[in-house]
């Protein structure tokens, strides 16, 4: 084929990736060798395709194929760390983004972002901070390059430098919404030094559905609440997260489903089969709904020198989806999760922990609550910690915070009550086949009320011995990329327990289903789930 046929190929092959059509695009790269088979980029993509279908092995065959004849092609090099990461490989993945950064400099400034973008991924943000530096630094009026490195200084808990860095791009890019909106976050507004005037203008200047009104319109939230003007912060807040169920298509029953649906496979038939997993003391996992207190447990615990942190990972899920292989819906799925080879499918999860972890180290993405039965039959002496919290504080913490590409529920108060009446069910069904002792539940409140003791128990249970530094979480250096990275670096405070009754009339919806659901919401005390 000629040059410029290929070529147009190619640029549709990775259109119907970038679409997520990824069987089309292995159909589409098949067909495509017939006439370029000599064409490198085409069998990367033919592995990209492989890959997104969780056929790991066809896609390290693919890729082989490229790097032993063209062993210094960037883009293969690049997915061979994925791969490497996907299979647990994770030295060989450390060592192969080492080799790409220290050739950066011989290439664009995007090898760097590439590099930097992994390197956040294996939780490595000293690394990736460093190498968003150095591209900023060849490109210093890039926009999009400062406000990625933002995003690592906030992981790191530069949280000054991370701002004057958002200064330096809204000044570059002032439409830059999400700028406007990661600024905010990053203290507590005061009267003397806010943005409220400026966010207003930006809001008086964007189109009534533009879809930047909705980080604007959360960032101006934010402010008004710091300042105490509830009412103004609340307007702003609805017309934001309105904006943003608009643009969704998500549809609430699917979850609710999928969580019924995980709650029949894994019922107490399954529990009484013997399941051999693997044996492995090392996982601790924090679930919870999102905005619970899963971060403030997370810090606490890995305050603690033999306890290290993984952050928020898709590795329970990923290795899931590798070991189910292809499946045609979300049931499938959850029936093909309860005949898995469990032994193999929590050697594959801890493949990731890599050796120099300490001797427990913490998995705190909060939707693993959906995978609790999963955890109990592969990981055996993995710990289990359920963070609740006051039903209407949390649901007003979910639906006050932008998650962007997460949590589709949380830009509406019914979907917020349906699904979390959906999680609560499935959380009793938990305690009620769950082997006894795999799982410690906690409230934030009593956390909260009692940070010494409560953080004592944790420790304890974990079977750690106890350390002062526990109760010094703010000092924890590690980092954090959760929506509560500037808050985790403050001492415990009690000011966000019972804020939602500072809303109580415009969360009434809320409440009202939460109440038909059978969850007790006392508007007179911090009201629990009954």
């Amino acid at each position: 084929m000629p040059t410029r046929d290929v070529e147009q190929a190619l640029n549709r092959i990775e259109a119907l990736l970038g679409s997520g059509q990824a069987r089309a695009a292995e159909h589409a790269a098949r067909a495509l060798l017939l006439n370029a088979a000599d064409d490198p980029q085409l069998h990367v993509l033919l592995a990209h395709a492989l890959r997104a279908q969780s056929r790991l092995a066809e896609a390290r065959e693919a890729l082989d194929h490229v790097l032993v004849r063209h062993p210094g092609l960037v883009s293969a090099r690049m997915l061979d760390v994925d791969l490497l990461h996907a299979s647990g490989r994770q030295q060989a993945c450390v060592e192969t983004l080492q080799a790409l950064e220290a050739e950066a400099a011989r290439h664009p400034p995007r090898l760097l972002q590439d590099v930097a973008q992994r390197y956040t991924v294996l939780g490595m943000h000293a690394e990736a901070e460093r190498c968003q530096r150095a591209s900023r630094q060849r490109e210093p009026g890039n926009a999009a390059i400062i406000y990625n490195h933002a995003t690592a200084l906030i992981a790191l808990g530069k949280l000054n430098e991370a701002e004057a860095a958002l200064d330096r791009v809204i000044a570059l890019k002032p439409d830059d919404s999400d700028a406007w909106y990661n600024r905010s976050t990053l203290r507590r507004q005061t009267a003397a030094s806010n943005h409220i005037t400026e966010l207003q203008a930006r809001l008086e200047a964007t189109a009534p559905k533009a879809p930047a009104r909705v980080a604007l319109g959360y960032a101006l939230a934010k402010e008004y609440e710091d300042l105490g003007e509830h009412a103004h912060s609340f307007a702003a807040l609805k017309q934001a997260a309105d904006t943003r169920r608009a643009q969704l298509s998500y549809r609430v029953d699917d979850d609710m489903e999928t969580m019924h649906l995980i709650a029949q496979a894994f019922d107490a038939a399954f529990f009484a089969r013997t399941h051999a997993g693997h044996v492995d003391a090392r996982p601790v996992f924090i679930v919870g709904l999102p905005r619970s207190g899963t971060t403030l447990v997370d810090r606490i615990l890995s305050s603690h020198t033999q306890i290290s942190s993984r952050g928020e990972t898709s590795d329970l899920a990923m290795a899931l989806v590798g070991m189910a292989g292809a499946v045609g819906s979300k049931a499938e799925l959850v029936e093909r999760s309860t005949q898995l080879d469990f032994a193999a499918l929590g050697q594959r999860y801890c493949a990731h922990l890599g050796t120099d972890g300490g001797a427990r180290q913490i998995d705190k993405t909060p939707v693993n609550f959906l995978y609790l039965g999963l955890i109990a039959a592969a990981l055996p002496d993995a710990r289990i910690i359920h963070v609740r919290r006051n039903p209407m504080d949390v649901g007003y913490a979910m639906y006050k915070t932008l998650f962007r590409m997460a949590y589709p529920f949380s830009y509406d108060l019914d979907d917020l009550a349906r699904y979390g009446l959906a999680y609560d069910r499935l959380m009793q069904h938990w305690r009620s086949v769950l082997p006894a002792g795999r799982m410690f539940e906690l409230d934030y409140e009593a956390l909260v009320a009692d940070q010494a003791g409560i953080s004592r128990r944790l420790v304890e249970w974990i079977g750690m011995p106890w350390q002062d530094q526990c109760l010094a979480f703010e000092n924890n250096a590690s980092p954090s990329l959760t929506a509560s990275a500037a808050q985790v670096r403050q001492p415990m405070y009690s000011s966000s327990v019972g804020l939602w009754k500072r809303y109580a009339s415009e969360l009434a919806p809320l409440r009202d289903a939460l109440r038909a659901g059978g969850v007790r919401i006392d508007d007179h005390d911090d009201g629990d789930a009954a």
